[in-house]
């Protein structure tokens, strides 16, 4: 029952037609989406299901069994039966917000070049904790830095490579806690930059802006220590 996750090819389709193909308490899944299943730090979309003669609100959307895609009704909503034709909807300012963070993120692990030991995306804001012992001396001369990677306007592309190439390249994964998913043949990569030195080049199965002067401005929030060697940077979108 595996839902064809549209927003891995285009993370800018903001609804789609489709069919249900489960329905239950767990949540509707569908032939097709464009809601985006929590993981990686990234919540799961919000947003519609449409139908003749109906409509449910998705409160959340969450990953099922054997690449199904849960979504997740708010309480009290009517539920779509198996068969049923209808338009799935994002609320896309919220998911387009969450595309601009997450893309900051990269470039704050480019700017903070050391190991990730955990982060999470919002709406306005979002984190990274990094294995740092000492916290940075300059918090400005990284929020400059980073707000110049942004206005660059790097092009940020996917592509894919085989399980195989990932061992034989473990530089790529910057994740100490959380290791890509493997075990499929293939692992999903997110390049920001183009030609043969990337400015980021990270395995990521999340959504992106295209280039990121779309994030915009962004500032630095406290940095705050979270363990003996553990400290968490926070960004915001201005």
């Amino acid at each position: 029952m595996t839902t064809e996750p549209l927003f891995r090819d285009d993370a800018y389709l903001a609804d789609c037609t489709a069919t249900v193909t489960a329905s239950g308490p767990e949540g509707v899944v569908l032939d097709r989406t464009v809601f985006y299943a929590a993981g990686g730090g990234q919540p799961g979309d919000t947003g519609q299901l449409a139908w003749e003669g109906g409509e449910m609100a998705v409160a959340d959307t969450r990953k099922g069994e054997d690449g199904a895609i849960l979504h997740v009704p708010a309480e009290g909503a009517a539920m779509p039966p198996p068969g049923t034709a209808l338009t799935a909807r994002l609320d896309w300012e919220t998911r387009h917000r969450h595309m601009r963070v997450h893309t900051a993120l990269h470039l704050l692990s480019v700017v903070i070049p050391l190991p990730v030991t955990g982060g999470s995306i919002g709406a306005e804001k979002g984190r990274l904790d990094f294995d740092m012992p000492e916290a940075p001396a300059d918090k400005a001369a990284l929020e400059a830095r980073l707000n110049a990677l942004i206005a660059e306007d790097h092009p940020v592309s996917t592509e894919w490579i085989s399980d195989a190439e990932l061992e034989a390249n473990p530089g790529l994964v910057k994740t100490m806690a959380v290791k890509p998913p493997m075990g499929q043949g293939r692992v999903r990569l997110v390049r920001i930059g183009a030609g043969e030195t990337p400015v980021d080049l990270q395995p990521c199965g999340g959504t992106h802006v295209a280039r990121t002067g779309e994030i915009g401005p962004v500032t630095l929030g406290k940095i705050e220590k979270k363990g003996k060697q553990n400290r968490r940077v926070s960004i915001l979108l201005a």
